[in-house]
């Protein structure tokens, strides 16, 4: 794993609205196409958690499209340092274009340690981009929910939880795969998720609203 200086807040703000801009708002709205229910549902502010299940590596940048550009630094997507630090390009872009927050999911540390970089975020209002599941599942298949995020959340009243369930994008880039096949996309957003005193309730909540989700998506309909 690369070791590399974390990003200065603000220094490469300009390159990321380009890239934004130019390449993933072009991507995601005209080249993927998408079926969006509940867009207001998406968090304004933060403190703030976006809980969505995980298909593709475009799901982030889909995630983020959502929001206008002037939002972008925000958003926090919580990822693998395992996969996103692996080598020093791909380690740059990932913390300073997209903004990654890197977890070391290989390392035996303290629930505080972990989600120390979460936490950090959280208390300076970011919005952050979570995958309860914890890796990409199969293509549009729902893997078991971790509770890691029940962690992260747990005792921050005033941070809000807002589901996402997102279907198709397994599709339009597959696992292992580097080109993008046209596949009609849904993402539909729930309201913020109720009070929850367990991580076992956490999970049942947050699995049976994407279940609730699921009849919401054009694609999954006969």
């Amino acid at each position: 794993m690369w070791l590399i200086n974390m990003p200065v807040p603000g220094k490469y703000k300009l390159l990321k609205v380009i890239f934004f801009a130019l390449l993933v708002k072009p991507l995601v709205f005209i080249v993927i196409g998408l079926n969006i229910r509940g867009r207001n549902n998406l968090p304004k502010n933060g403190p703030a958690i976006i809980a969505a299940n995980h298909n593709s590596h475009l799901d982030t940048l889909v995630l983020m499209s959502l929001y206008p550009l002037k939002q972008l630094h925000k958003l926090r997507p919580v990822a693998a340092a395992d996969y996103f630090l692996s080598n020093k390009y791909r380690a740059w872009f990932a913390l300073n274009i997209i903004g990654i927050i890197p977890i070391e999911r290989q390392r035996r540390v303290s629930k505080t340690e972990l989600f120390s970089g979460c936490h950090e975020a959280l208390d300076n209002e970011a919005i952050l981009i979570i995958f309860p599941e914890g890796s990409r599942g199969k293509p549009e298949q729902i893997s078991s929910i971790k509770k890691g995020l029940f962690h992260i959340a747990h005792d921050r009243k005033k941070t809000s939880i807002t589901p996402v369930l997102m279907h198709g994008l397994g599709k339009t880039l597959p696992r292992g795969e580097a080109l993008f096949v046209p596949f009609n996309c849904d993402v539909v957003i729930a309201p913020p998720m109720a009070d929850f005193q367990t991580a076992n309730e956490f999970v049942s909540q947050l699995g049976s609203c994407y279940e609730e989700l699921k009849t919401y998506c054009i694609t999954l309909r006969n």
